[in-house]
């Protein structure tokens, strides 16, 4: 017999993610001991996203604080993600740096909204679980 599944709250709503996949990356420092800083990404996991509107409010509000944010991606809450790592985008290659992160009360499953905002230094090298060895 088929059952539907548990939802806490009667009043939210369905959120699908269509729009791709999002890789969330921590820095960290893989230099030597001693040495000059290199910043290095480490995969933290993959995400699904949805593309959010980005609205005039928040755009002009990030150009007087002088942050060029291009868009805003809505994720499942399913790993912790902080304003200190990175996310690319599955498919542009391009890296964002986390501005805000927001919950998202009224949709089911629990959601994040991601405001990402293009990095203008050069592109950080990614390690993967092989490279750590």
């Amino acid at each position: 017999m088929w059952k539907a599944p548990y939802r806490p709250r009667t009043d939210s709503i369905s959120q699908s993610y269509p729009d791709g996949l999002v890789t969330i990356c921590a820095v960290t420092d893989g230099a030597k001991p001693g040495y000059k800083p290199k910043p290095q990404l480490h995969p933290k996991g993959e995400l699904p996203f949805a593309e959010q509107r980005l609205g005039l409010t928040r755009r002009y509000t990030a150009l007087q604080a002088q942050v060029d944010v291009e868009r805003v991606v809505r994720v499942p809450a399913g790993i912790p993600v902080s304003t200190q790592d990175v996310a690319i985008v599955t498919g542009s290659a391009r890296q964002y740096r986390i501005e805000m992160v927001q919950t998202v009360d009224e949709v089911y499953p629990s959601s994040l909204d991601l405001t990402l905002a293009r990095m203008e230094q050069l592109p950080m090298e990614e390690v993967g679980e092989s490279d750590l060895a």
